[in-house]
């Protein structure tokens, strides 16, 4: 069975929910998938069909790089935090993987409001994911 054919739910559900720019191909036994999701739910979504299919992403078969549009393009937010860096997780909660950091006093681009804790955000280096609301002040 291929990829494609073993992810075929998770990419008709990227073609049906509207990511922009969808690419996908199969290269040394990865299916590396790309594109902007419209919203930060649509890319949950394929997040939440990738772990599924491959529950704790152990498989390691997939690159799932999907960005989402900004909901308010150019909206800026300061990291706050005391002393240390910000992480960056995959998703909306303490359990997800740190994805990348943030330093503290960074501006960092505001993508969505994942609900009133956790906000997806898009820091200068394109790292993208999600951060606890709390240590993040409008600019």
């Amino acid at each position: 069975m291929s990829l494609q054919e073993k992810y075929k739910v998770l990419l008709d559900t990227a073609q049906s929910s509207g990511v922009n720019d969808l690419n996908y191909a199969e290269m040394d036994g990865v299916l590396q998938i790309r594109g902007t999701a419209p919203t930060a739910d649509v890319k949950n979504k394929l997040w939440e069909i990738y772990g599924n299919i491959d529950p704790n992403f152990q498989t390691g078969d997939v690159v799932l790089n999907v960005d989402v549009a900004t909901e308010v393009p150019g909206s800026q937010v300061k990291v706050i935090t005391e002393n240390s860096n910000l992480n960056i997780r995959k998703g909306p909660g303490t359990d997800q993987p740190i994805v990348g950091k943030a330093a503290k006093g960074e501006i960092i681009t505001l993508i969505s409001k994942a609900n009133d804790q956790w906000w997806l955000v898009r820091t200068n280096d394109n790292e993208e994911g999600y951060c606890y609301a709390q240590y993040l002040e409008s600019v």
